[in-house]
């Protein structure tokens, strides 16, 4: 299967994005390349996982919240790296890129930082799982 088996939509988005304080990335919404690459290995299983991922962020963006909540710098940067792996190895560079600012935020204890960050991951997965939906429905 190739990447022109997925609709340009959804991988091609490059949206510049700007968060408060700043920082500007170009990384795409979705990277076509690696969910065509993925879809060629799960075959069947592309649905699940897609499905899997979008369960698991929701829990992993309450973690994070919660790590926030309780002014836990260490567990809120844990928190972000899980995220940002499975992001990037889902095919979500922006939302991967997002975590990795969470991250470096929560080891340097800038909690206010890390609070601004999570705001943008969470506007972020908003946009990654409308378009993962739509993915699905097609």
């Amino acid at each position: 299967m190739t990447g022109s088996s997925l609709n340009p939509d959804y991988g091609s988005q490059r949206d510049t994005q700007a968060d408060k304080g700043g920082v500007m990335t170009d990384k795409p919404h979705l990277d076509e390349e690696a969910l065509a690459e993925l879809k060629e290995v799960m075959e069947d299983e592309f649905d699940v996982l897609i499905t899997t991922y979008l369960s698991d962020s929701r829990d992993r963006i309450s973690t994070l919240r919660q790590a926030l909540e309780r002014e836990d710098p260490e567990g809120f940067s844990k928190a972000a790296h899980s995220f940002k792996g499975s992001s990037v190895n889902i095919g979500a560079p922006c939302l991967g890129e997002l975590c990795l600012n969470a991250e470096k935020a929560g080891r340097a204890a800038q909690l206010e930082e890390a609070a601004a960050v999570l705001d943008q991951i969470e506007r972020e997965f908003d946009t990654v799982r409308s378009l993962f939906e739509k993915l699905l429905n097609t």
